[in-house]
């Protein structure tokens, strides 16, 4: 149903998530990274309160492992939730219940942790770690897309894909990146590479006119000279 990919920038500290999914909108419930806190992806049958509760506790100082434990211990409906995460200091860890749909797999690397369900092959979180791994020179959140690709090139999920989504935390309270592709009939991740090349560049525009729009450029619409 869902497969995924969680990372850090160690030379930034942005955290960001890359995911895709056979359902609608998965950037709607799927998701979620703070700045000073971390990235995390709840799936399977999705709960979308979990991702800001582990968020929660490791801004409050908590490792993504006993993050991840606090809020799972005797949750309920536990046995049906798959999540990832990582901290601001590139620690992983996992959860995934008894009840997770088809194939499932996670994978840990460096900086990064792979997970999925209904997965035509137990190889794809690896495939998708060693790709965020092997890329460390791009942006983090084209590190994640490029790896998000590349577990669909090794099989992806057991049926078609629908929607996918970006977002990518950085210094304020507000994503750096947060890019979705809600429906679409041909592969969504294609579709979310190319909304990140076209987003790319207006990045640092659209985040100086939050931040000093006497000083940002020009905005480029009607009637702006």
């Amino acid at each position: 149903m869902t497969f995924s990919v969680v990372g850090r920038c160690a030379n930034t500290g942005m955290t960001g998530v890359a995911i895709t999914t056979s359902s609608i909108a998965v950037g709607s419930r799927c998701p979620h990274a703070r700045a000073g806190a971390g990235a995390v992806t709840t799936q399977n049958i999705t709960d979308p309160s979990l991702g800001p509760a582990v968020l929660d506790l490791m801004q409050a100082g908590k490792n993504a492992k006993d993050a991840i434990a606090t809020v799972m211990q005797d949750r309920p409906h536990a046995d049906y939730r798959q999540i990832a995460a990582i901290d601001l200091n590139g620690m992983t860890s996992s959860f995934t219940g008894k009840n997770i749909l088809g194939t499932n797999a996670v994978a840990s690397g460096v900086d990064c942790i792979g997970a999925g369900n209904l997965l035509s092959n137990e190889a794809v979180p690896a495939v998708m770690v060693a790709s965020f791994e092997a890329h460390q020179a791009l942006h983090l959140a084209d590190r994640l897309v490029t790896a998000l690709q590349a577990g669909i090139d090794a099989g992806g999920e057991e049926g078609p894909t629908h929607s996918a989504a970006l977002i990518v935390a950085h210094a304020h309270a507000w994503p750096l990146v947060d890019l979705r592709v809600d429906w679409s009939d041909t592969c969504p991740v294609v579709v979310l590479r190319a909304l990140w090349d076209a987003y790319e560049p207006q990045m640092q525009p659209y985040l100086m006119r939050a931040i000093d729009p006497a000083a940002a450029p020009s905005y480029g619409v009607a009637g702006d000279e």
